[in-house]
């Protein structure tokens, strides 16, 4: 698993970044928590041959950083 982070900034339309943040809140999760998932599922989906390391194959489908953990 990675041991540091980068900073991710994107643009989006406010309405869409305040429900995205309502639903989050909702599930008691962080919106870094749920980009950090789609981004994972995202690869996975779409790498094609590409070799994946196994930290990334084994926490797809998995909020396992719910904690806060910003390193996966």
């Amino acid at each position: 698993m990675e041991n540091r982070t980068a900073r991710l900034t994107i643009l989006l339309d406010p309405q869409k970044k305040k429900i995205f943040e309502d639903i989050c809140a909702s599930q008691d999760l962080t919106i870094s928590q749920v980009v950090r998932k789609l981004m994972r599922q995202y690869i996975i989906d779409h790498a094609g041959d590409r070799e994946l390391p196994e930290w990334l194959r084994s926490s797809a489908g998995t909020m396992s950083d719910k904690g806060g953990n910003a390193t996966d």
